[in-house]
């Protein structure tokens, strides 16, 4: 449906890593489309193609009132000829509230405002049972795409790269890009993950959506030994950002014109360059994986009256 040959591999220089010999890959999937572009396509590929098997009349998901999420959702079942079905956090909201959510009724997602009681509920059983009787014949897919088949979507990225880098860079939210790229690690590899979110145990949170997944426990120590958290770097927590790392994003857009947003992307640049130049890192080859949120960037950057994507 998408054009993932877009996802181009790019080679990164940064001034402040030169001295170092630093081999700088930057995996581009936010250039597979505007709309479902960065991991959204990757997680939403193949729950996409098991609504069609199941011959569902279309997916039903959860996502916040700025939700990407939500959008890339509505635009890829507009495309794929399904309909969609979006739980928005928020009973105070409606469809003209904001740019996103007029994007998900432009696209013909059905919009459904809830209270955060209720939205609370987003991953339990019995929620699901009282969606699926009030939206019969509908799969479910939960808030970001968090599920097997969003996880096993994440591993293409770096299927379709060399694959033989010492490290892998990425930003955390609900793990499941995070899973999916540990899963498709070769030996030689660790990947680091940078969660967005203060306070969060990715590790053990990983450790639940593969176990959910139906990993067995040794597998799952098996992948996460490969795996290294820096967690340092949420900039006070999800949304939240600082002028520091915006002048950062704003230098680094001058530097490479590579565009990226406060949060997600440019904390993970941020990270990987202090991480490096930090730790002395010399001579290895470094992809930094661009999950998109571009998008919510630009909102950003017109409030911020700043120039970074």
């Amino acid at each position: 449906m998408f054009d993932v040959s877009k996802s181009i591999l790019q080679k990164l220089e940064l001034n402040a890593l030169n001295t170092q010999s630093i081999e700088l890959f930057v995996k581009r999937d936010d250039l597979i489309d505007e709309h479902v572009s960065g991991n959204k396509w990757r997680k939403l590929k193949y729950n996409i193609e098991q609504a069609k098997t199941l011959k569902k009349n279309g997916i039903l998901t959860f996502g916040g009132a700025f939700s990407n999420h939500l959008v890339a959702t509505a635009a890829a079942c507009q495309k794929a000829g399904l309909k969609a079905i979006g739980i928005v956090r928020g009973d105070e909201l409606n469809k003209d509230s904001n740019d996103t959510l007029r994007q998900c009724a432009d696209f013909g997602m059905e919009l459904h405002f809830v209270s955060r009681l209720d939205y609370a509920a987003r991953n339990e059983k019995s929620y699901h049972e009282e969606l699926n009787f009030e939206f019969p014949n509908y799969l479910i897919v939960p808030e970001g795409g968090a599920n097997y088949y969003g996880m096993i979507g994440c591993q293409e990225m770096l299927k379709e790269t060399p694959n033989d880098f010492d490290y892998i860079f990425v930003a955390q939210g609900t793990t499941t890009t995070s899973c999916g790229l540990a899963l498709a690690l070769p030996e030689q590899s660790t990947l680091m993950v940078v969660p967005v979110l203060k306070g969060f145990d990715s590790l053990a949170e990983m450790k639940l959506l593969f176990a959910y997944t139906g990993f067995e426990s040794s597998m799952i120590q098996e992948v996460l030994d490969k795996v290294e958290i820096l967690g340092e770097y949420h900039f006070g927590g999800y949304g939240k950002y600082d002028e520091a790392l915006l002048d950062f994003l704003e230098h680094q857009f001058q530097e490479t014109n590579l565009p990226l947003d406060p949060i997600y992307t440019g904390k993970v640049l941020y990270a990987l360059q202090d991480w490096v130049v930090k730790n002395k890192i010399q001579k290895k080859r470094i992809l930094f994986v661009h999950t998109g949120g571009v998008q919510g960037g630009k909102m950003i950057e017109k409030k911020e009256g700043r120039h970074f994507c």
